[in-house]
């Protein structure tokens, strides 16, 4: 076997060139490594001019948000409300807006020219013709076109003690940009509550001569009284007993006031009182649920006719508000409370009240509270929900107020 001759190892990788340092290596290998030689940066001029930039703002409110977005959203919506009415087809009439005035004609021989410029109301009144038909009622003319109700095809007729409720009811067709819109009921509440109202006193006139009610005050008063077995207003919150299980509403009551059942019944009470007292006098009007249990409890027979009666023999008018605010409120004590405040049929009952009992006004702002109790407990716990709560509760308040201008009027 022949013995490994070692090599001798380069002196590249040799230990003592190794450890040596750089400067120590040969000129050869200086040149293998650095191949380019250095090149020194340049700073730029410094070319900022002017004073220093501003300290940050603090960033506006959620509310203040909140309300420029939704002026921005109502300026877009009624910018393209506009774009769309002033770029339809020739041929499409019912798209866009064929009137340019709206008047009301008044039982003097006037008429009362209603126009909407930078928001503001402006009248003119100037002589007119007199409908021959009815001379003491109101009616709305779009241009020279009165307008009509959609069940009988007749001319809306207003009433002459409701003179305002003529005139909102004109506002409401001069908001409107096209006559597509007239087709919804949610953009001319008004109209749509007169002309319920004037059929009811037409079918009611085709019955007088019959000892029966008409098809359509049958079929409201059937519906309203399905809303007493239900009425939001008798609803209350079980009370809480000692064995019972917490919950989060129940832990936080002592820190924020009365029990939710505490408002209910103080807020009911008021009203019960004075429905039992004035309206209903004798009858008993109890909570429909007050316990456990979760089927609502039928009121008294005797309570049941005698509400029946009295809503039976209602006025077409008074009939049609009463209608709408139980609709609204799903409260049949809150709407017939509200109705003996504001109508004019009921203004000798107002005045034999007087004010010398501590009778307080009974308003849009009582009526809603007291039909949305609940949803406002919750909502000052849990927060409120936008573009839902909010938008609920202020449509409320203005189903309610259309109640009183159809009810209301000079006789009251």
């Amino acid at each position: 076997m022949k013995s490994l001759k070692r090599l001798p190892s380069s002196s590249l990788f040799s230990t003592s060139h190794r450890t040596r340092p750089s400067s120590a290596l040969g000129p050869t290998l200086y040149q293998c490594l650095h191949s380019t030689g250095p090149r020194p940066a340049d700073p730029l001029p410094i070319t900022a001019a002017g004073p220093p930039p501003s300290a940050p703002l603090p960033a506006a409110s959620q509310y203040g948000e909140r309300v420029d977005r939704r002026r921005r959203q109502a300026e877009l919506l009624k910018r393209g409300q506009d774009l769309r009415a002033s770029h339809m087809k020739p041929g499409s009439v019912i798209k866009k807006r064929f009137w340019k005035d709206v008047t009301v004609h008044t039982t003097a021989g006037m008429r009362i020219n209603i126009s909407i410029a930078l928001y503001k109301l402006t009248a003119k009144i100037r002589p007119c013709v007199e409908d021959p038909d009815r001379p003491n009622h109101h009616t709305i003319h779009l241009d020279k076109r009165p307008v009509r109700n959609p069940a009988t095809k007749s001319f809306l007729h207003v009433p002459p003690s409701k003179p305002h409720l003529a005139t909102a009811i004109a506002l409401e067709w001069d908001l409107l940009v096209s006559a597509q819109q007239a087709l919804k009921q949610h953009l001319i509440p008004l109209t749509s509550m007169a002309s319920r109202a004037e059929a009811l006193a037409l079918a009611d006139q085709s019955a007088s001569s019959t000892s029966k009610l008409s098809r359509t005050r049958d079929e409201i008063v059937k519906m309203l009284m399905r809303y007493l077995d239900t009425d939001t207003l008798l609803c209350w919150t079980p009370a809480r007993s000692s064995n019972s299980t917490t919950l989060l509403v129940d832990s936080e009551v002592p820190s924020m006031g009365p029990s939710l059942r505490d408002i209910q019944i103080r807020t009911a009470q008021p009203i019960i009182g004075y429905l039992t007292t004035h309206v209903w006098p004798g009858v008993e009007i109890k909570p429909v649920l007050d316990g456990e249990s979760i089927v609502p409890a039928s009121q008294p027979g005797g309570t049941r006719e005698v509400i029946r009666g009295w809503i039976s023999g209602l006025p077409a008018w008074e009939l049609a508000g009463l209608e709408r605010a139980v609709l609204a409120g799903k409260s049949l004590c809150v709407g017939v409370r509200l109705l003996v405040e504001w109508s004019e049929e009921f203004a000798g009952l107002r005045k034999g009240i007087g004010e010398g009992e501590g009778v307080e006004k009974f308003g849009i702002e009582e009526a809603a509270e007291a039909c949305s109790l609940e949803v406002s407990w919750q909502t000052r716990i849990y927060g409120e929900v936008e573009d839902s709560h909010d938008v609920e509760k202020e449509d409320l308040r203005r189903q309610l107020g259309s109640v009183i201008l159809v009810v209301s009027g000079t006789g009251g």
